[in-house]
């Protein structure tokens, strides 16, 4: 079997990162399993190479929460300058409280939109025509709002509200996917993003005295990881969606985006803040 571009998954070892890891495993990519919880990341590697029989396979330690981390991941990637077929932005998280980063960032705002739009940044230079990023986002995003500058420190004005925060990042990883998409059409690197529904993993856990009320009633009836995960995997491995970029994909189907999504007013202001945030991690780059 040749060997491929290398394929990068963060949060590979979660729900739907294992199932997306297994699905491209099989494809015959090299994988990089970027993960924060190194111990469960090898579990998940020594399961998928002997379901698979691939052993390209590694895991690298990654924290989203951490700019220094996310490029030192990076940086380590860019001096191997192994070509970069995929990559997978698939991390996410749902905090049950307000925590600031070393960076000043909410922390759902640093693992959610910010880690990974310098983790794509930085390795745009290993991608070249026919490579794909795929964003996991959510259908949250049409609840999201954009207040600036407290986004990035509070991930929204006034006091702590999971949800919201949430969609907040979700509204702004899918306009990253979008202008992202533009900017690198002329390169011929596809990007698009995935949004998964409602599935059954630990992210929705509220940490409540009603939650297992929420797995009696609530869980029987949304996606298994790996239902969740198939638009994400066919936006990567399929070859009749080779050539699409700047979509976003639900139920293994294009969305129909309203312009108001299309030409947010937000974008290029988002796009701005966000480089100036993790310009200094860029300069080693560019």
């Amino acid at each position: 079997m040749d060997k491929k571009g290398l394929a990068v998954i963060t949060g590979a070892d979660g729900g739907m990162g294992s199932e997306i890891t297994r699905a491209v495993a099989q494809a015959g990519y090299p994988i990089v399993m970027a993960c924060r919880d190194m111990e469960k990341a090898e579990n998940v590697r020594q399961q998928i190479i002997a379901e698979t029989g691939n052993t390209w396979i590694e895991c690298l330690h990654l924290d989203l929460a951490s700019l220094d981390i996310v490029a030192g991941v990076a940086d380590f990637l860019l001096r191997r300058a192994e070509p970069i077929a995929l990559l997978m932005n698939n991390a996410g998280t749902m905090e049950t409280a307000r925590r600031t980063t070393a960076d000043g960032l909410e922390r759902t705002v640093s693992v959610n939109y910010v880690g990974p739009y310098l983790l794509t940044r930085k390795l745009l230079p290993l991608m070249s025509s026919g490579s794909r990023i795929v964003n996991m986002v959510s259908c949250t995003y049409a609840i999201g709002k954009l207040e600036f500058p407290d986004f990035f420190t509070m991930g929204r004005k006034g006091g702590f509200w999971r949800i919201p925060i949430y969609s907040n990042t979700k509204l702004a990883l899918t306009l990253f996917s979008l202008k992202l998409a533009e900017i690198c059409r002329t390169s011929g690197i596809m990007v698009n993003a995935a949004d998964p529904g409602i599935v059954s993993t630990d992210i929705i856990t509220m940490h409540q005295w009603f939650d297992p009320l929420t797995d009696i009633f609530f869980r029987p009836f949304i996606r298994t990881p790996r239902q969740g995960a198939d638009t994400a995997i066919r936006l990567l491995l399929d070859a009749a969606w080779a050539a699409t970029t700047g979509c976003l994909f639900a139920s293994g189907h294009p969305k129909t985006l309203s312009p108001h999504y299309l030409h947010h007013p937000q974008s290029d202001e988002l796009w701005e803040r966000t480089e100036q945030i993790v310009a200094r991690w860029l300069m080693k780059t560019e």
